[in-house]
């Protein structure tokens, strides 16, 4: 059998989930596992209730009940959804306007989620895609900002609320207050930071936000999905059964089925119901847990010389708050080499480049990449002693 893995990938995905996660899926799947929205039966009633039950409950926990949510199997697949059915629509209204392309500005930090929908309009010469200035010393410059809207005029801007990389939170509705000024559509990737960072989704500034249900929300894989305006029009990307409408060839115009095809996880969505009960009653809790084991990792990597923490220097102040996500070097060792010594010792972190080359460009550690360390609210203390275990013999072995 094998030893406990001290486990420092959340980022990646939160383990272990908390117990009524798996208990509700298990328990729930046997006893009302129906179609949801595809029968009369008691079954799929039951369905349909409980995904109506987690979708009030996500609107609650994400402070956005002016607003519609919808599920998708991951937060990568809501992106897709979101932007290539806003850019579709945005590149199809300037044609006949003095606007050669539209402009879409993203931070530096934006995963492959984000980077790779937009390069696959950008080689077709179909969209611009700009960065918004971002300081050596980690701070959003809002003057700057300012001023490149001013210069070119956003019509979408796009930012991840804390980078996977070194975790460092942008001050996404300041920036949206300027861009919203020249009539832009924004779009918030909150996979690192639903639930865990307070953010105020109510804001009319915000037109579209994203969430990951198996990362700060705690519940399983096969669960995502995004928050969108009231009012707002998306053309739909995918197509498919709806359970309404049947006849017609058309996706109807009915909410939440315009933009969920297709039969949904109703197992994944249980998991996240039970995650999202969680929270509701263990949400002081699981945020302090986190952000002390933040600290903790911190204050153990900064007692070794030979690592050097990426990012920024004071991760807990107000100009470069991060979550707990951390990204560092070792000396005289590359990523994959630390990878590897902490696989023998039962440690699981993440190297390389963590899916976001764009972020390890502006933090200069491309294209060797990072070890990365993420912490949740299950980071205990053994977990730290393994670490620092690994970490002496590193340091002995050096």
């Amino acid at each position: 059998m094998l030893n406990k893995v001290a486990y420092f990938d959340n980022a990646a995905t939160t383990f272990p989930k908390p117990e009524c996660v798996y208990s509700f899926m298990d328990s729930f799947y046997r006893e009302h596992g129906g179609n949801a929205g595809r029968g009369q039966y008691k079954l799929s009633a039951v369905a349909s209730k409980m995904t109506e039950e987690t979708r009030s409950l996500l609107q609650e926990i994400l402070h956005c009940k002016n607003k519609d949510v919808f599920f998708s199997p991951s937060a990568t697949i809501a992106l897709n959804m979101i932007i290539q059915g806003t850019l579709d629509t945005i590149i199809e209204n300037i044609k006949n306007s003095t606007v050669c392309t539209p402009t879409i500005y993203i931070s530096p930090f934006e995963h492959n989620a984000v980077t790779r929908i937009l390069h696959h309009y950008e080689v077709k010469n179909k969209v611009s895609v700009q960065k918004l200035f971002v300081t050596k010393d980690f701070c959003y410059d809002l003057e700057k900002i300012k001023n490149q809207f001013e210069k070119t005029p956003p019509n979408f801007v796009i930012i991840s609320h804390a980078s996977n990389v070194c975790g460092l939170l942008a001050p996404t509705l300041e920036i949206f207050s300027l861009a919203k000024k020249h009539g832009s559509l924004t779009l918030v990737d909150m996979a690192q930071t639903a639930a865990l960072v307070p953010f105020d989704c109510t804001s009319d500034l915000i037109d579209f936000a994203v969430f990951a249900g198996h990362k700060t929300l705690y519940g399983p894989f096969g669960i995502g999905g995004f928050v969108k305006k009231q009012g707002l029009d998306l053309e739909p990307l995918l197509f498919g059964g709806t359970g309404v409408e049947s006849a017609a060839q058309d996706m109807p115009k009915i909410l939440p089925q315009r933009y969920e095809p297709g039969s949904q996880n109703i197992v994944a969505i249980a998991g996240l119901n039970a995650a999202l009960m969680w929270w509701k009653e263990s949400e002081k809790e699981i945020r302090e847990k986190e952000n002390s084991a933040h600290h903790k990792l911190v204050e153990l990597l900064q007692r070794y010389s030979f690592i050097h923490i990426v990012g920024p220097k004071d991760r807990f102040s107000t100009k470069t708050r991060c979550t707990g996500v951390l990204s560092c070097v070792f000396e005289n060792y590359s990523a994959d080499e630390i990878g590897g010594v902490f696989d023998e010792k039962n440690i699981a972190i993440r190297t390389g480049l963590q899916c976001s080359p764009l972020a390890h460009k502006f933090l200069e550690t491309f294209p060797a990449g990072t070890v990365r360390f993420s912490v949740g609210a299950f980071t205990g203390e053994e977990d730290f002693a393994q670490l620092e275990s690994a970490l002496e013999y590193i340091k002995e072995n050096g």
